[in-house]
């Protein structure tokens, strides 16, 4: 038993078990099919990415794989107690780098200062301000609910707010990367609602949120010229604005029932942009078609079952909240990847997790996981056990009712 959860053992209430038992394997079968199938459609198209661009793709996502299973049993080894004591720092380390981005000179093929290079090496700077986010939200609103403040607007709402302008800023205006801006705001706003923050301080958050996409958007004329092309895809494939919607519609409708095959797509060899990064999953559509998309949905379905599952038993409020953000991080990015590529939702220039290509996504989505592996190595009898009646009826009716499946939520004495 590691250091953390042996304290929180020793700190636990006499009616709380804590049990070690084996990590959820199945979660790691789960994200090693996803790793082969995007490992699989980059290797189908690196000779068309390689002849209009140049470079090995292959090597390049091989080296990113390995790099990620680095990261994942790094982070699955330290301690969550030495996370949440670095959450501070992680977060300073993002912030960091997100201004090493900013003023690190753009390329004419991504002007956007999003990146970190050095040489041929390329840091995204947005993916480590995640992977330190999740940490740091997890550590800060667990303080405030042992501190009984989670529904403070001094001490909980107002630094919470604050901090996802400035971060919401950054990322959407000065980078130009409103979809990732929205996955942040997303992990934060589903981890303080199952903190169990007020309904009335999420409708707050979701108020600032929407009144900050709507300035992004207005503001913005190739943000209009997208929404616009969503709203009228048809009569926009000519344009510049409309041509890689168009193009992955046509990805997707091209592989039929089963797909072209492995080999032979079309869309790769310069038709539709960004095929190894955002579009991949209209390559992938094109591939394997109808039935192959639904095995690549059932695999995401199963892999957010596992981490809900995880949440359910997880030990403590800061582990839980810990894999409540990766499971909003991952599930957000997806839903924003596939529905821009079937039409249900405007282009985000956003990445498939552990399916596209691109080294800082898939390292860091590895690390994340890795935390997952080791919350998944415990469970807390305090969520799963039946209480006494006067327990479960003190429970049930309590105004501290919120659950995320079977997980319950402590201190709702302290609750305002």
């Amino acid at each position: 038993m590691s250091e953390y959860y042996a304290q929180r053992q020793r700190n636990s209430r006499p009616t709380e078990v804590l049990r070690k038992h084996r990590p959820d394997y199945w979660l790691l079968v789960i994200v090693a099919f996803l790793l082969a199938v995007g490992l699989i459609v980059v290797y189908s198209i690196s000779p068309a990415l390689s002849e209009l661009r140049g470079g090995n793709y292959v090597v390049h996502q091989v080296v990113a794989i390995l790099l990620s299973i680095v990261a994942f049993f790094v982070t699955a080894r330290t301690p969550l107690a030495k996370w949440e004591k670095w959450r501070w720092w992680l977060l300073a380390g993002a912030a960091l780098g997100t201004l090493v981005a900013l003023i690190t000179p753009a390329i004419p093929a991504y002007p956007q200062h999003r990146w970190i290079r050095f040489g041929s090496f390329s840091l995204q700077s947005v993916e480590v301000l995640k992977f330190a986010l999740l940490i740091a939200l997890s550590g800060f609103l667990t303080a405030r609910i042992r501190e009984g403040n989670i529904g403070d607007y001094r001490k909980t709402l107002k630094p919470l707010v604050l901090v996802l302008g400035v971060i919401g800023f950054i990322v959407a205006f000065v980078q130009s990367d409103l979809g990732s801006a929205g996955v942040i705001v997303a992990m934060a706003t589903i981890m303080a609602f199952v903190a169990g923050m007020p309904m009335r301080r999420i409708m707050t958050i979701g108020l600032v949120v929407a009144f900050g996409t709507m300035l992004a958007v207005s503001s913005t004329p190739y943000r209009r010229e997208r929404l616009n092309t969503y709203l009228h895809p048809e009569a926009n494939c000519s344009t510049e604005a409309g041509h890689q919607a168009c193009q992955a519609l046509i990805a997707v409708g091209s592989g039929g029932l089963v797909g072209l095959g492995l080999g032979k797509s079309v869309q790769a060899y310069g038709y539709l942009p960004e095929a190894q990064n955002d579009s991949i999953f209209a390559i992938y559509a094109e591939k394997f078609g109808f039935v192959g998309s639904m095995v690549l949905l059932a695999l995401f379905v199963t892999l957010f079952a596992r981490l809900r599952l995880i949440i359910e038993r997880a030990p403590d409020m800061f582990s839980r909240l810990v894999v409540v953000g990766v499971l909003a991080w991952l599930s957000t990015q997806a839903i924003i990847n596939i529905g821009a590529m079937i039409g249900l939702l405007p282009l985000k220039g956003i990445t498939l997790p552990l399916i596209s290509y691109g080294g800082t996504s898939v390292l860091f989505v590895g690390a994340a996981l890795g935390l997952v592996y080791q919350v998944s190595h415990y469970t807390s009898f305090n969520t799963r056990r039946a209480m006494g009646s006067q327990q479960r009826d003190r429970h049930e009716h309590s105004i501290d009712r919120r659950r995320f499946g079977g997980a319950y939520h402590p201190g709702s004495s302290s609750r305002p």
